[in-house]
């Protein structure tokens, strides 16, 4: 298993679309918070805090973590060599968990620099060093939870198509419709109870109450169940087609 994790880290960062998924994230964020002028702009919302960071991070995910997955079984599959997995002394399970480790492990890495925002903030305050860190500290916890999902989501696409951009955007919106769907479904009724029920279905809502701070172990579960679902959902398939 960890030797599939080293494979998915190097072969993401011997060609230039590695750096280039990593920067374009890291500068999309530069130029949202501090340079573009909009609801997202930091300079402009006049508080010491990073809840807009935290507001924006999941829609470039939506983008971001299709783009490093699509790769990780569509080549494999258009390259013949999948059939090589199945051989390798490992389980197939093994093999899943280090291709999904791999495409964590990579946003992780995407996600470092950003922890420059929180010291920036923390001396741009009126009062330096007046920050909730403990908010901060805990928005992250729920960004970390939200990535693993999307990898585990995107994972299991890329399973699915040989082409890489067929791959790609069908992550997309398939992370789109688990974030923001039943959220979208959610508003079409009227009566509060069934709203809240098809809402709390989502990933935003649950990312939502964990960026402000609610660290509930349903919330932690929902996660967790959602990405192991993705992952088991992987293996199953590529099973099927080992057939």
């Amino acid at each position: 298993m960890f030797a599939i994790f080293k494979k998915e880290i190097r072969s993401f960062f011997t060609t230039p679309t590695g750096y280039l998924v990593v920067g374009l994230f890291l500068l999309l964020n530069g130029l949202f918070l501090w340079v573009f002028e909009g609801p997202y702009n930091i300079l402009e919302y006049g508080f010491a805090d990073l809840s807009n960071f935290f507001g924006m991070a999941p829609w470039i995910f939506l983008f971001l973590i299709p783009a490093i997955s699509m790769r990780s079984f569509s080549e494999e599959r258009k390259l013949g060599t999948l059939e090589l997995l199945y051989i390798k002394p490992i389980s197939l399970w093994q093999t899943v968990l280090g291709k999904f480790m791999g495409t964590f492990a990579l946003v992780l890495i995407a996600l470092l620099p950003t922890l420059l925002y929180v010291y920036a903030i923390h001396e741009l305050g009126t009062t330096p060093g007046n920050l909730d860190l403990g908010l901060v500290w805990g928005s992250y916890f729920g960004m970390l939870f939200l990535i693993l999902t999307f990898s585990a989501v995107s994972l299991f696409v890329s399973a699915l198509s040989e082409n890489q951009i067929v791959a790609f955007l069908i992550g997309v919106l398939a992370c789109f419709i688990l974030y923001y769907g039943f959220d979208s479904l959610a508003s079409l009724f009227e009566n509060g109870a069934w709203a809240y029920n098809i809402r709390s279905l989502g990933m935003k809502a649950h990312y939502e109450a964990m960026a402000n701070g609610v660290l509930d172990t349903r919330n932690l579960v929902y996660f967790a169940s959602v990405g192991y679902l993705f992952l088991y959902l992987t293996q199953v398939y590529l099973k099927k087609l080992n057939r």
